[in-house]
């Protein structure tokens, strides 16, 4: 903890305040005060990965939940092979960030993909990763596949301790399938969903594996995130005094984004 956090983590706080090129060496350090802190307010390069980052978070974190709360719940259902399928649902999330690029390399394949053979019958061409209107997507499209699997077996433990006899009490009482989750299954599932929302937008807000293998922040910009907008400032132009500055105002966006989440859903759950 040591020595792979907090040191990284004070150092990263320290260098935001100095001007230091990498190239240079550690003698080249400089502190310049919040003159990182002030560039970064006038960065268009930092606004369009921040606006990046959040159309990322935002489509991909809901949809992930919501598809994740379905299967968990059709796999509550007593289906033949169940626990089979919940290996297979379980296993893109654990699977290497290297494989799992490949495959959707090569199942994006604007020309041989077998995702735009099947589009092919509807009149739909999408360039994927070589379009900067459809990269992007494509992203979002993995990561929600990636972590379908993950909500769903966390949604199935939550599901499999709901109190039975408030159930039996509402068959009793004639309650449809709606009444049932919205009354019993859904509040007794809102402290997971906050633990899911409050995790998924804290890995959403710092992916950066499938981007630098497969897009590299293109075309163009149209894949930079935060996350690969402070890699190419830190690595690629040597500037780690601006990048750490990037990263602190990141950890303390991701930080309150991931508070007001918490403490809205922790509020509704209280209510209900």
């Amino acid at each position: 903890m040591i020595a792979f956090t907090l040191i990284p983590l004070i150092s990263v706080v320290v260098l935001a305040f100095t001007d230091w090129n990498l190239v240079s060496g550690l003698g080249g350090i400089t502190f310049n005060g919040i003159d990182n802190f002030v560039a970064i307010a006038r960065d268009p390069g930092f606004w369009h990965a921040i606006g990046l980052t959040l159309v990322y978070v935002v489509v991909s974190v809901p949809l992930t939940v919501v598809l994740g709360l379905a299967l968990g719940i059709a796999l509550n259902r007593p289906l033949p092979g169940r626990a089979v399928l919940r290996a297979i649902f379980f296993l893109p999330y654990i699977v290497n960030v290297v494989a799992i690029g490949m495959t959707w390399l090569m199942l994006m394949n604007p020309k041989a993909g077998l995702v735009n053979q099947v589009l092919d019958a509807f009149g739909l061409q999408p360039g994927w990763f070589a379009s900067s209107h459809w990269a992007l997507p494509a992203l979002i499209v993995m990561a929600v596949w990636g972590g379908v699997g993950y909500c769903s077996l966390i949604y199935l433990s939550a599901l499999q301790d709901a109190p039975r006899q408030l159930y039996e009490a509402a068959d009793i009482d004639g309650a449809s399938a709606w009444s049932k989750f919205r009354v019993i299954t859904w509040p007794s599932l809102l402290p997971t969903t906050i633990f899911l929302l409050v995790t998924l937008i804290i890995g959403a807000s710092q992916g950066f594996g499938l981007i630098a293998l497969i897009t590299a922040g293109g075309p163009g910009d149209a894949t930079t995130t935060i996350s690969y907008y402070m890699y190419q400032t830190g690595f690629q132009f040597y500037r780690f005094g601006y990048a750490s500055a990037i990263g602190l105002v990141t950890f303390v966006g991701v930080l309150v984004l991931t508070l007001l989440t918490w403490r809205a859903q922790r509020g509704r759950a209280l209510n209900d």
